[in-house]
């Protein structure tokens, strides 16, 4: 008997030691579930951030802290453009990696960096190109918006156009789309800027117009009431990126900018929906499930147009399918994905005046709003808590991975006719008892908001962060260094002078059996516009030039 139960409590040990090395094996490789397979990257870089998700994580860790000392540039790439640097994100399917600068699309080798094909799109007359901040791929096709407010579908083995639709009359309206398209079944979804903003879904297959969702509510519309008067004609709100997804619930959540004038609100009286809103609508229909308005009547140019992270924690005992955003006013919001529940709002900022706070309710606290004609001091400023760059985050720590700017600005503000379009305007200044701006990139738990660790900065980091199942997180700075850390403890592994600003958003994937890391370098006109406060911005390298690193060969 007794040794019959030894027998039994062995297998019984063994296979509990059996499990949890599979465990440990598991998330060595990233792989913790249905959701990290489905918000993780693999040997492709499928979409803008990676997944629909918008984790901006890979499950790669070919190359992990042990081993990136050892990485070494393997091939790059010049654009040829260099009017507002490389900020745009490449797509890599089944090896071939396609990337787009201004309004040319490029087809390239993954392992070698040979043009397969290239594509230049001719903007309608009196139109110009402009940023661009990538491509989206699916169905046999590469899908691109442009400046002057066309959807163009081309074959991803020729780079011929498929087809070609105005999403709207450019000549009439100025509109345009700078954001990368967003591929959700048999639909790309585009956001679109002009005088009413708007999101738009396309036939993927045909071109056709299946739906659009206007940003500004017209009369009629339910919104259109938090509008004075006729100011929702030119209410603005821009959906300046890319949206989310969540298959299982079948939304398509897109962040909404600002009101015009940004900086005064005395002709546009009311919360002026749905700027400032994360918007949840039904992808297949383009109806408005729900919305979450982060800033009422927005006086400070802050966007919550930015990415917006889905990812599955427990909240309070329970687990809860929630919406996580790093909004440009310097805090971030834990929405409820299902209903548009506001579950936490937090500064990830250290300097902010514009409230006093944001309560359990979503109400701001103490607004700080300008005076016309008088110098206020805000912050964080209108660039922003964050920009256009993206955060990160990985399964395995649970910590999303944010870029922080500490910068105010003196504002000003009054009629457009006096201070121009936006109402207002604004010198960048220091925080207050700073000697100057600066910049950190934070590991952030995304639902409490607590700071794992930072890793400060003198300028600002305005380019994207990636991170990897190898516990790395990679970034670029504006002089022209791209460099990895330890995810877990924020230590500076690695880094490497690319020869120009980074301000676009790397990359990893595998090609041959090789996993490379691809990143966009070249500064931009946003960046100059700090050279007031921080002078050495005047020697920061502008270029579009795409370096991609790996692994020497032996390592693979």
């Amino acid at each position: 008997m007794r040794r019959r139960n030894l027998a039994v409590l062995f297998l019984i040990t063994t296979g509990i030691l059996f499990l949890l090395a599979k465990r440990s094996s598991a998330q060595r490789q990233g792989d913790l579930g249905p959701q990290s397979q489905r918000g993780a990257t693999g040997a492709d870089w499928p979409s803008h951030y990676g997944t629909n998700l918008a984790w901006r994580y890979s499950n790669l860790f070919q190359i992990n802290t042990a081993n990136i000392k050892r990485l070494l540039p393997a091939w790059n790439f010049q654009t040829g453009d260099y009017q507002v640097g490389l900020q745009s994100t490449p797509i890599v399917i089944d090896g071939v990696l396609y990337l787009s600068a201004m309004d040319d699309v490029f087809a390239l080798d993954g392992a070698t960096g040979r043009l397969i094909w290239q594509y230049k799109y001719q903007p309608v007359p009196g139109a110009t190109v402009g940023r661009n901040f990538g491509v989206a791929v699916g169905d046999g096709k590469v899908f691109i918006g442009t400046a002057d407010a066309h959807v163009v579908a081309l074959d991803t083995k020729t780079g011929q156009e498929v087809w070609k639709v105005a999403a709207d009359d450019w000549s009439s309206c100025r509109c345009g789309i700078q954001a990368a398209p967003l591929l959700v079944k048999d639909k790309i979804i585009v956001g679109e800027r002009g005088p009413r903003g708007r999101i738009s879904a396309f036939n993927a297959r045909t071109g056709q117009l299946e739906w659009r969702f206007y940003t500004i509510p017209g009369p009629g519309e339910k919104g259109n009431e938090s509008w004075a008067g006729d100011s929702w004609k030119n209410g603005n709100g821009n959906p300046w990126m890319t949206g989310s997804y969540d298959s299982e619930l079948n939304l398509v959540y897109w962040g909404v900018g600002d009101s015009t004038p940004a900086f005064y609100g005395a002709g546009r009286e009311g919360s002026n929906l749905y700027t400032e809103s994360v918007l949840a609508l039904d992808a297949e229909t383009g109806k408005l499930r729900w919305y979450y308005q982060e800033i009422p009547h927005d006086v400070w140019d802050y966007d919550a147009g930015w990415e917006m992270m889905l990812m599955d924690r427990e909240v309070s005992g329970r687990m809860r399918k929630l919406l996580v955003q790093f909004a440009k006013s310097g805090f971030a919001f834990v929405l409820d994905r299902e209903t548009g529940e506001l579950v936490k709002a937090y500064p990830y900022v250290d300097n902010v005046n514009f409230v006093k706070g944001i309560n359990e309710k979503g109400e701001l606290q103490g607004r700080n709003e300008p005076v016309e004609d008088e110098v206020t001091l805000i912050c964080p400023g209108n660039i922003g808590g964050s920009s256009w760059n993206q955060s990160a985050y990985s399964p395995r720590t649970g910590w999303a991975y944010v870029p922080a700017l500490e910068m105010c600005n003196d504002l000003k503000v009054g009629p457009p006719a006096k201070y121009g379009g936006m109402g207002g305007s604004f010198v960048f200044n220091a925080p207050p008892g700073h000697a100057t701006a600066y910049s950190h990139l934070d590991a952030v738990d995304p639902v409490t908001g607590k700071r794992q660790w930072t890793y400060p900065y003198k300028f600002e980091l305005f380019a994207s962060i990636l991170a990897t199942a190898g516990d790395l997180v990679m970034t670029g700075d504006p002089e022209g260094y791209f460099f990895a850390l330890d995810a877990r403890t924020g230590n500076k592994l690695w880094s490497f002078q690319t020869g120009a600003g980074n301000r676009g958003s790397p990359i990893t994937y595998i090609a041959g059996g090789r996993q490379y890391i691809a990143v966009p370098t070249g500064w931009t006109q946003v960046g100059d516009l700090t050279t007031g406060i921080w002078p050495e911005a005047a020697t920061w390298r502008h270029g579009s030039t795409l370096v991609v690193f790996a692994l020497p060969e032996d390592s693979k």
